[in-house]
């Protein structure tokens, strides 16, 4: 479906879309905690963490399509990009903390020879049951709307669910086992592969974000030397940076010389250029140092 033709609508619908699966995930988060704690799993208790990083990314994308996508101003001429950065370095120290404290209670349960009985019954199960039909529903509806309004954002993050539900799966099997065998080593079993996933998840946020951090190249430069040499005009392009993530905010600066007279055809050169970095790479501010024809001999 094609999106409105009001430029405010589709990143409206899309904020909308993702506050009520953030709601829907801290839920599922609340019911997975609640029934970790009551039955003594620590399998529940690290999948609780897991559905915890599906509201992360959905806290991250609104700041994403909210806050850091607002404009520079005079205390950010940079932009707020870094702020999503800091949000996911913040999440992934709290994914790892809590992970930790997952597989210390695990391996201390191995290590007590009276360690303290996993108790699951039929109420817990169904409501594992309920939480996974929540789960499904969560990425069907995100998925939906991703295509609806052409969001690679919720597509992404859709793609993301539906792969926790594998995790939440083999969960829930492992509490039927419980259940029905009273297999106790089954939840310690279960629950170090699931910190780990959880762990994987922290960190393809953090990877995510890293850029912003620490300045990394967004663009090879020699991409951007080509394009550059592309436009009439031009006869060299050096000294070129970039930083920033494609497809969000990328900053480049580079030295141009051309082989324009006057200010104003150097000005119409540099806005081609802009022109096709934006048409490649997404959003890109560029600083373009115009040197004259001269320099070339040196």
């Amino acid at each position: 479906m094609t999106p409105s033709a009001t430029p405010d609508l589709p990143a409206a619908a899309v904020r909308r879309v993702l506050w009520i699966t953030l709601l829907l995930n801290l839920a599922v988060c609340a019911v997975k905690t609640l029934v970790g704690f009551a039955t003594g799993s620590l399998a529940v208790l690290a999948d609780a963490l897991h559905s915890l990083t599906d509201g992360a990314n959905n806290v991250l994308a609104l700041t994403v399509t909210r806050w850091s996508a607002e404009p520079p101003d005079r205390e950010h001429p940079y932009g707020h990009q870094k702020f999503e950065a800091l949000g996911a370095l913040a999440i992934a120290a709290f994914l790892g903390i809590a992970c930790f404290e997952v597989v210390r209670a695990a391996v201390g349960r191995l290590l007590d020879e009276t360690p303290g009985p996993v108790t699951m019954d039929a109420s817990s199960i169904a409501l594992l049951l309920l939480v996974l039909a929540v789960n499904m529903f969560v990425a069907l509806y995100e998925r939906r709307a991703g295509r609806r309004y052409n969001s690679p954002l919720l597509l992404a993050d859709a793609h993301h669910t539906l792969g926790d539900i594998w995790i939440t799966l083999g969960v829930l099997a492992g509490a039927a086992g419980l259940w029905l065998l009273d297999w106790q080593w089954l939840d310690v079993a279960l629950a170090v592969p699931v910190a780990a996933a959880v762990l994987w998840s922290g960190w393809k946020v953090l990877r995510g974000n890293l850029p912003w951090l620490v300045d990394a190249i967004a663009i090879a430069p020699e991409s951007i030397q080509q394009l550059a040499m592309s436009v009439p005009g031009v006869v060299n392009c050096h000294e070129v940076t970039s930083r920033g993530l494609i497809g969000r905010q990328v900053f480049v600066e580079m030295h141009l010389i051309t082989s324009a007279k006057d200010v104003e055809t150097s000005h119409r050169i540099t806005e081609e250029i802009e022109r096709k970095l934006a048409e490649r790479f997404g959003p890109v501010h560029a600083t373009i140092h115009v040197e004259p024809e001269s320099y070339a001999e040196r």
